[in-house]
């Protein structure tokens, strides 16, 4: 797989990520069975599309996005996990400001490459129960790429995104990875980190 092939497979994960929910701002249902999760994707893929068409600059499709994953993504379990075994010794108010910082860490780092999209889609294709989730699997089409696998995982209580698989890549051990890199350079010292974070994407 190619460097740029990589990058743009990223950005539909966390591109996905983001858009969930929809642009109804209607609150998120929950995913009591497989229909409804999957029903949730649908929503989903059309709230992506709808984004990249709104022909809107790069800062306020950034901004809409962020308010969507606000909304709709478990945040707190996100980056919950992406922090990992240092929220142990994070304190409440850690916590909270790395999950603000977090989300908008996000949105800048996808949001910057949403236009990549156009002309892009996600099919559908099942949904099948996992534990206390719902697994749906889609295939993403992009310009000029070969079709590839996309995982939601949506929680059956919560009926919230919490992760996503690309070719078996996991968004959350990506992520946390990536925090935990940024926790080395500051000598673990996490408001360094959340610093970093509000600056970075």
């Amino acid at each position: 797989m190619t460097r740029v092939s990589c990058s743009r497979r990223t950005l539909v994960l966390g591109g996905a990520a983001l858009a969930l929910g929809g642009l109804s701002w209607q609150g998120p249902a929950l995913a009591a069975n497989a229909s409804e999760a999957e029903r949730l994707v649908d929503r989903l893929v059309a709230d992506i599309n709808a984004v990249i068409a709104s022909g809107k600059s790069e800062a306020a499709m950034i901004r809409d996005f962020e308010r969507l994953f606000q909304r709709y993504a478990d945040l707190p379990t996100i980056a919950a996990y992406a922090l990992g075994v240092d929220g142990r010794r994070a304190s409440g108010a850690q916590k909270k400001a790395f999950t603000a910082a977090f989300t908008g860490y996000i949105a800048r780092k996808y949001g910057k490459r949403f236009r990549e999209f156009i002309g892009g889609r996600l099919e559908v294709n099942g949904t099948k129960q996992v534990r206390n989730a719902f697994e749906v699997s889609t295939t993403a089409h992009l310009r000029g790429e070969a079709p590839f696998e996309v995982t939601f995982h949506v929680g059956q209580k919560s009926g919230l995104f919490f992760n996503m698989f690309i070719e078996g890549v996991n968004m959350l051990l990506t992520e946390r990875t990536e925090i935990g890199a940024m926790l080395d350079r500051r000598r673990g010292d996490i408001d360094a980190m959340i610093a970093d974070l509000t600056r970075a994407g």
